[in-house]
């Protein structure tokens, strides 16, 4: 009788636990999803060309942060829709054994800026203005707070700098002016919002710049895509993943 009742006290207490996790699950979720929403209302700055760009509520371990939309970004309502998101989710595909459905569906994407910012007088897309910066950035906070991320990839010169002096407020010695030879290829330890999580950089894949083409860049950036296929909170993602769509990863 006392181990019967024992054995149910310890089977109630399990369910209890359960469902306290499923429950702070939902909650989260329901934060994230009212954060997208009110993102998506977002019309801070007047000089942007588009409406906010999202990649969705994906509750996640993992964010990725771009730079800012392209013109074609707001028409596809998702991020890196064009030329460069070809090649950012073939470098997943080699080295994470991800497709482009699987990162969708299991990262978290954000961006310096949400909205297309136009284009400059020489025809290329305009880098956003100091103020257009400041005023996205307590999106991303947020989501850092909603998520507490493992593992943060941001994607870019422009991402990379939103977090180079977290870096170094994590204790983290980086070198100035922050070539991208000393960036790439590092994981980093770094903090904001209150949270601190891994960060490791990559270079922009767009066709614009070779730099991810020719060395060092070329294998630098294989050397921090292997560092991301090696994270923790990477192989867990892929064990979630195959356990809830088995066939989705590109066999090794």
């Amino acid at each position: 009788m006392i181990g019967d009742q024992y054995f149910r006290s310890q089977i109630t207490d399990h369910r209890s636990h359960f469902v306290a996790e499923m429950s702070i699950e939902n909650r989260e979720r329901l934060e994230l999803n009212r954060h997208i929403a009110q993102l998506l209302k977002c019309r801070r700055c007047p000089g942007m060309k588009s409406t906010p760009v999202s990649g969705g509520a994906i509750k996640s371990d993992i964010m990725i942060i771009g730079q800012a939309p392209g013109p074609r970004e707001p028409v596809l309502q998702r991020p890196f829709a064009h030329t460069a998101g070809k090649t950012l989710f073939r470098w997943f595909e080699e080295f994470c054994g991800m497709n482009e459905a699987a990162v969708r569906s299991k990262i978290y994407f954000a961006a310096v800026c949400r909205c297309f910012p136009g284009k400059n007088s020489s025809g290329t897309d305009r880098v956003p203005a100091p103020d257009e910066i400041r005023n996205c950035s307590s999106w991303m906070d947020d989501e850092i707070g909603i998520l507490r991320p493992r593992l943060i990839i941001p994607v870019g010169r422009l991402a990379i700098m939103q977090f180079i002096d977290c870096a170094k407020s994590a204790g983290e010695a980086v070198s100035f002016p922050y070539r991208l030879e000393s960036l790439i290829g590092h994981k980093f330890r770094a903090k904001r919002a209150g949270y601190r999580f891994d960060l490791i950089p990559l270079p922009h894949p767009s066709g614009a710049s070779p730099w991810h083409k020719i060395l060092p860049g070329r294998e630098l950036t294989e050397r921090a895509l292997k560092l991301i296929a090696r994270h923790a909170a990477t192989r867990e993602l892929k064990v979630n993943l195959e356990s809830t769509n088995p066939g989705i990863l590109m066999q090794d």
